[in-house]
């Protein structure tokens, strides 16, 4: 892609419709934010058990980066949106033209059109050179490779957001336009990649993991021994930001030949906690594949090898 021929059509309900270049709009004031983009199948084919033993399936949907852009609501200050305007249509080019509706109060918050990721240009797989950020939304809503943005009274009722992307529930019903990725947390080690078999007796070890929220930031985490039976309070590490990652350890002697069961649970400042299985299946049944945010849970075995195992009361 040659960057001097790229062209981003912004259209519909607004004042001012344009056509802009990449240089024209890299004029706009930018910003530099730390966000997670998130699958909403990640962790989707465990309704029924888990089905992976590795963390990297059971969790790796998922990364956080600096993004460098702008945000549209800066653009749309200059162009103008008018009142009517409910929806915005976000358009790639890529062969399937990949489009999805985003609701304009989304928009007006902190959307943004990036075109840097952590110091560099986006790379070709990331969506060169301009894709859209929606800090906490659903990964697949930050369409890559963009090339138009139209606003309009109703959503589009694009293929990703009626056959893809709802979630059936047990009345056959499916929830559809449901966007923020809910609070989550897991163990990151140890984990069936990073067992605890060379460990002695007595040997003081980090338990160390993720938590994030599309609703807000992270207030804090729990873990559990057993389970989820019992919790003890997590520390929270390093930068603590809105729709990111934080990470979180907790300082345990290790006890050679004891059967433990990590779970972590996660909270937020928009009053959201992590569901235990049982009570996020019981809303959602086990037919779904996206959004699911129950606790995580590893076993540690006797000899410090780690299983994904998933506990029902």
């Amino acid at each position: 892609i040659d960057p001097k021929e790229y062209r981003l059509m912004i259209h519909g309900l607004v004042k001012k419709p344009i056509v802009l270049t990449l240089e024209q709009l890299k004029r706009y004031p930018k910003v530099n934010r730390t966000h997670f983009i998130e699958c909403p199948a990640n962790g989707g084919q465990e309704w029924r058990g888990p089905q992976f033993n590795s963390l990297q399936f059971a969790k790796g949907f998922m990364s956080s980066a600096e993004w460098t852009g702008v945000y549209i609501k800066t653009i749309l200050e200059d162009l103008g949106l008018k009142p009517e305007a409910n929806w915005m249509l976000a358009e790639g080019s890529d062969n399937s033209e990949m489009g999805r509706s985003i609701p304009v109060d989304k928009i007006l918050d902190d959307a943004m059109l990036v075109w840097g990721q952590n110091g560099e240009a986006l790379r070709p797989e990331q969506g060169y050179p301009v894709r859209l950020l929606l800090p906490g939304w659903e990964g697949n809503l930050c369409v890559k490779w963009l090339k138009r943005l139209e606003f309009s009274r109703e959503p589009w009722y694009a293929k990703e957001e009626t056959s893809k992307y709802t979630a059936l529930k047990p009345t056959g019903k499916a929830v559809q336009h449901f966007y923020a990725n809910e609070v989550n947390s897991t163990v990151v080690s140890p984990s069936p990649e990073k067992p605890w078999t060379d460990l002695k007796d007595g040997d003081i070890v980090e338990i160390e993991g993720l938590a994030w929220s599309g609703m807000g930031t992270i207030t804090g985490v729990d873990l559990s021994f057993d389970g989820g039976k019992n919790y003890v309070e997590a520390k929270l590490k390093g930068l603590v930001l809105p729709k990111s990652w934080t990470r979180w350890s907790y300082i345990h002697k290790y006890k050679k030949g004891e059967v433990l069961l990590l779970t972590s649970r996660a909270m937020d400042d928009a009053g959201y906690i992590q569901p235990t299985v049982d009570e996020e299946t019981s809303v959602m049944g086990v037919e779904s594949v996206y959004h699911r945010n129950g606790v995580e849970t590893w076993e540690v075995t006797a000899t410090g090898e780690v299983n994904h195992v998933q506990i029902r009361s």
